[in-house]
């Protein structure tokens, strides 16, 4: 079982200031403070973000979470960072500044998958662009440092979370260090915040520096050498290319469809005991303690350090940096986790285990907190786009065990699923109803990072607290793992039945393949819960990229498609599924895009919006896409690349495949179907063609602009014949890659 913290979140003694009371808005200037007596700040929050007290905004979350506690917190949003005297605007913090770059990574926010500028945010005022620098967090922590150089400087949020030890940055297209370097902070604070950053606040408001914070954990820090006490591993010892160490458990009566590998370990050397983990986790063995409590055995992670290759090494060695990569997906789990330690140049940043899960009362605790559920008074009309998108949802739990390698909340919010309770959910519907404007009855959202993932989690709690398995759905369901959506049939039936709720909709992605496991869900999600469109993620078609996602294949998919239109046709209801799909994600090739389009035009999926892929920090797809070497099993020598699409050509082809249907696309589409002699079979008028042939129009147009058509050719091979459609071949054709050749 995952342990608990010796201390509650909500079992500190209150701060002094606790007398001041609950502010209806956490003050952002001067004038706010003096309106609640206040001479001084204990907390000052920097974000990215325009301030929203809600609980979907982190700083929101965090300031009320602190606040709750008895500190006076005030908030700096989108400050100015051209001088420090924004930075100043509250005045110097008795404790600490908290910096984060809002809800998103900056450069994610600012940057499109093609490395181009956005000119909106959805996070700002009236959507405007540009109120946030590129890296924010480095910008914002060093505009503080000059404002008062001797207050704590504590780093937070995603963009600071997924860039703790050395990482790919796909806009300089280089490794970089982690971020706490380069943003010169006393602290980072990584994935939801609320424990570690409570213990850091008390701790520091007893009078403690933080540089003699190095036990909490969930943070990283800065040190020249690893702590005493504890015992240094090499990585490269535990998980040789392809292998890892086992490690002592808890349970040995799993089995290879479960949680552990069946595998038999090798031996590399007398001393290194190694095991293939290329399918699954780690198989672990522990007969001796079979007859001891869980707090009795043997935990060989705690106080152990695995040490990481350094930052000069990943920077110039794809192997290792796919190797620490393997590694560090292999320490999420705050039940056997151990720290991690990666030198750059003369210091090394060390990281905590992960803060341990918030339990039901904690999380009804966070969720209860007074918000307004509206934007700060200081925006008056202004629309605030993310805002008005989440006004009227509800987050019910956090986490997420799918383990999909191009998403990062695994890294970021953790595997395990924290859930809040049904009656702290009924009672915030009711905190909507008489706080949010202009309500109309409608619940937009029930859900979080999957929609119904509600109070599921492994059976076996010895074994939730040792597995080190990516994802517990893929390649296959963990035997140990719930499946049973009944709390969320309960949920849901309570919400839409309270007063005044007209309609609960579910807009968060529902995992499929956890779905189909429990038919009632998928009957209730269909007659209920659906505004007549549910939007799916199958992300691809195709093995090769599927496996690179770590997601199911479309047999799933299919077998999902035909229970809900089963039950919505029950219902009365047409009702339609609408996917999202991946493009240029690693392991993709344009065999497989070409495949992809030919099912969409199969089913007469025409996409106006592709999502080219982003290889966002310390995601296992971003290594994929950087190393080309496929970290999600074995590394070896002799390992083959992974296919990635790079370079704005591709990535642009892969994407065009996508919108086969769109004539700006044609050209480029046209020109790699000819390059791969498909020209005959693909190009042509008639239901069996993917595009059609160049018209008249066309070639003039491109004899004005120096050529005849996309190849430079009057006519591409093959292309005269294709203009009817032959007797036969009526259907689309899904094409091997023997036939690509």
């Amino acid at each position: 079982m995952i342990p608990q913290p010796k201390v509650g979140l909500f079992d500190y003694p209150k701060y002094w200031a606790e007398c001041y009371g609950t502010a209806p808005f956490l003050p952002m200037s001067r004038q706010e403070m003096d309106e609640l007596g206040w001479d001084s700040c204990d907390i000052i929050l920097v974000t990215g973000d325009a301030y929203v007290d809600h609980p979907s905004f982190g700083m929101a979350v965090i300031g009320r979470m602190l606040e709750s506690q008895g500190f006076r917190v005030g908030i700096i949003a989108q400050p100015d960072w051209h001088s420090k005297d924004p930075f100043m605007a509250l005045g110097k913090p008795n404790l600490f500044f908290g910096i984060t770059a809002g809800n998103m990574d900056s450069m994610i926010n600012r940057y499109t998958a093609e490395r181009r500028l956005r000119h909106d945010d959805a996070y700002s005022p009236n959507n405007e662009g540009g109120k946030r620098p590129d890296r924010a967090v480095l910008v914002y922590s060093q505009r503080c440092k000059e404002a008062y150089k001797d207050v704590p400087v504590i780093l937070g949020g995603i963009e600071a979370s997924l860039r703790r030890i050395a990482h790919y940055d796909y806009w300089s297209d280089k490794v970089r260090r982690s971020v706490i370097f380069d943003a010169k902070a006393d602290l980072l604070i990584y994935g939801n915040a609320e424990r570690p950053l409570v213990e850091v606040a008390h701790r520091i408001a007893r009078g403690e520096t933080a540089d003699t914070l190095t036990d909490v954990r969930g943070t990283a820090f800065i040190t020249k050498q690893a702590l005493t006490g504890w015992r240094g591993v090499d990585s490269r010892s535990i998980d040789r290319p392809g292998k890892i160490d086992p490690i002592p458990s808890p349970y040995q009566e799993m089995t290879a469809q479960t949680c552990a590998s069946e595998d038999k370990p090798e031996q590399e050397s007398a001393d290194v005991q190694i095991v293939d983990v290329s399918k699954e986790a780690v198989p672990i063995q522990i007969s001796d303690y079979q007859n001891k409590s869980w707090d009795k055995r043997h935990k060989p992670w705690e106080k152990t350090y695995v040490k990481l290759p350094s930052f000069e090494q990943v920077s110039n060695n794809k192997t290792l940096y796919a190797h620490a990569s393997r590694i560090f997906h292999q320490e999420v789990n705050p039940g056997s986790a151990r720290a991690l330690l990666q030198t750059h140049g003369d210091r090394s940043v060390w990281l905590n285990p992960p803060a341990y899960p918030l339990d039901e009362s904690e999380m009804d605790g966070v969720f209860g907190l007074p918000y307004a559920r509206v934007p700060h008074p200081v925006y008056g009309d202004a629309k605030i786009p993310a805002y008005d998108m989440i006004k009227t949802s509800i987050n019910i739990m956090r986490g997420c065990f799918g383990g999909c390698s191009f998403c990062s909340i695994t890294e970021h919010e953790g595997r395990i699923i924290q859930s809040r309770s049904e009656q702290s959910i009924l009672d915030e519907i009711e905190d909507i109803k008489e706080k949010v404007p202009g309500f109309t009855g409608v619940i937009s959202d029930l859900g979080g990072p999957t929609a119904n993932m509600y109070k599921l989690r492994c059976k076996s709690p010895k074994a939730e607290a040792t597995c080190r398995r990516p994802s517990c759905v893929w390649p296959d369901i963990c035997g140990h793992m719930d499946t049973d959506h009944t709390p969320t049939i309960n949920l849901y039936r309570k919400a839409r039945k309270v007063r005044g709720i007209k309609k609960v909709l579910i807009a968060s992605g529902v995992r499929y393949d956890l779905a189909i496991q429990d038919p009632e869900y998928v009957k209730e999600l269909a007659t209920h819960h659906v505004g007549g469109y549910l939007k799916i993620a199958p992300e691809h078609t195709e093995e090769g990229p599927l496996s690179k996602m770590m997601k199911p294949g479309m047999g799933t998919y299919d077998k999902f498609k035909e229970m809900f239109d089963h039950y919505s046709k029950v219902a009365g209801k047409k009702q339609f599924l609408i996917p999202y799909f991946i493009s240029a994600h690693p392991g993709t090739t344009d065999e497989d895009m070409i495949n992809l389009a030919l099912w969409l035009k199969k089913h007469d999926f025409k996409l106006d919006q592709v999502q080219n892929f982003y290889p966002s920090p310390l995601a296992n797809a971003t290594t994929l896409y950087h190393t080309e070497i496929d970290s999600l099993s074995k590394i070896r020598k002799t390992s083959a690349s992974v296919p990635v699409a790079k370079g704005g050509r591709q990535r642009r082809l892969h994407k065009a495949i996508l919108r086969y249907h769109d004539p700006a696309n044609w050209p480029i589409i046209r020109e790699a179907l000819t390059k791969k002699g498909l020209a005959r079979k693909l190009i042509g008028s008639g239901p069996q063609f993917l595009v059609p042939a160049e018209t008249r129009q066309e070639k003039s147009m491109q004899y004005r602009k120096g050529k005849n058509n996309s190849s430079g050719h009057k006519t591409s091979p093959g292309q005269k014949n294709n203009r009817r459609s032959k007797p036969g071949q009526q259907g689309l054709t899904r094409f091997s890659k023997d036939q690509f050749k």
